[in-house]
C-alpha cells in the first residue's frame, strides 16, 4: 500500500518530466526550406534581404497590372536603389525573390 502511495506520483513527475525533454527537442530543430514561408526572405544581409522583397513586391504588382512578367523588365532591376558592386548581389536576390512570387502565384 505505502508502495503505491510513492511509486504513483514519482511515476506521474517522470513522464510529465519526459514529456518537457521531447518539447524542448523538437521546438529547437532549424527551420527547413519547406517550412519557411515563399514570401520570407532567405538568411543574408539586409540589402539581400530588402532586394528579396522588392522582387516579390515587383512581380505581385506586375501580375495585378497585367504587365509582362519578367524580373529583367522590371524598374527596380534595371534601376536598382544600390550603387557599385552591390548591384549585382541585388539583383541576383530580386530575381530569386521575383521568381518565388511568380512560382506561388502560378501555383506550381
Amino acid at each position: 500500500m505505502k508502495l503505491t502511495r510513492i511509486a504513483t506520483p514519482l511515476m506521474a513527475v517522470a513522464l510529465m518530466g519526459g514529456a518537457t525533454l521531447f518539447a524542448g527537442a523538437q521546438a529547437n530543430q532549424a527551420p527547413t526550406t519547406e517550412s519557411r514561408s515563399w514570401n520570407t526572405p532567405p538568411p543574408g544581409t539586409e540589402q539581400a534581404q530588402s532586394a528579396y522583397r522588392d522582387g516579390v513586391e515587383a512581380a505581385q504588382l506586375d501580375m495585378a497590372a497585367k504587365r509582362k512578367i519578367e524580373a529583367k523588365s522590371s524598374h527596380l532591376y534595371l534601376h536598382p536603389p544600390v550603387k557599385g558592386a552591390a548591384r549585382d548581389e541585388y539583383r541576383s536576390n530580386f530575381t530569386v525573390g521575383y521568381e518565388a512570387a511568380v512560382k506561388h502565384n502560378s501555383g506550381a
